[in-house]
């Protein structure tokens, strides 16, 4: 019995001792990862910034390398950031996220290209591949601007669609609202009476039935109280004097 127990326990310690270490471990690789897309964020933030500087403090060969490694960068990540962004609430956009990887892959490329002719010493021959560069970074850039404002497009006219469908609801409601109940739908008229609570015209009420006797003797024995008020606007009847 005893033995059972230290074995159960023992199995509970290695237990929690290995959830520990998967927790650690997790936790660690989340840190790295946390410290990695900071030193890229901030490793990119500086290459644009120098990029920047470059394309326009200097002339020739390497301001036009910088000002095209610029170009390419600034469009293919605004184009990352709008597909990735709106492939949330749009699945369609799934399909334009992966032509766009594919793109990338030919930017990637063509960045570090542009790269490696930063250091080379023979200015001249990287003039000379300068109209080939630039046709293919046009080609990148016009295609990821191409997706980027597909994109963009089709947000607005979804979003576009949904105000005016909203605007229309919004249009019906407040008809609805605008529209009052006539006599004819009201719940007094449907009752029988008037919106003073008297009978209409034509109809007799329960009083007028109980005033008829026997070939009307009792209305005529009976007459009616002068000092009754019929609608709420007259005044009460006074009682005549004698004087």
């Amino acid at each position: 019995m005893e033995a059972t127990i230290i074995t159960i326990m023992a199995l509970l310690f290695l237990s929690f001792v290995a959830l520990g270490v998967f927790v650690t471990v997790k936790a660690v690789k989340a840190a790295k990862r946390g410290v990695d897309r900071t030193i890229d964020q901030a490793r990119r933030t500086v290459e644009d910034t120098t990029l920047r500087a470059k394309s326009f403090g200097q002339t020739g060969v390497p301001g036009e390398l910088a000002r095209l490694r610029l170009s390419l960068r600034t469009s293919m990540r605004a184009t990352q950031e709008a597909l990735q962004a709106g492939v949330g609430e749009d699945a369609s956009l799934k399909e334009s996220l992966d032509l766009f990887r594919r793109l990338s892959g030919h930017g990637l490329e063509l960045d570090d290209d542009l790269r490696r002719l930063e250091r080379e010493p023979d200015r001249a021959w990287v003039a000379g591949q300068l109209p080939e560069l630039t046709a293919r970074t046009e080609r990148i850039t016009s295609s990821a601007d191409a997706l980027r404002r597909a994109a963009r497009d089709r947000a607005l006219k979804f979003a576009e669609d949904d105000l005016s469908s909203l605007s229309d609801q919004i249009d019906v409601e407040a008809g609805a609202l605008r529209h009052w109940t006539g006599p004819e739908s009201s719940p007094r008229a449907a009752a029988g009476t008037d919106e003073f609570g008297a009978a209409p015209s034509g109809q007799s009420g329960t009083a007028g039935q109980a005033g008829q006797g026997a070939g009307g003797e009792r209305s005529a024995i009976t007459a009616p109280d002068p000092r009754r008020t019929a609608y709420p606007w007259e005044k009460s009847a006074r009682p005549e004097t004698t004087t």
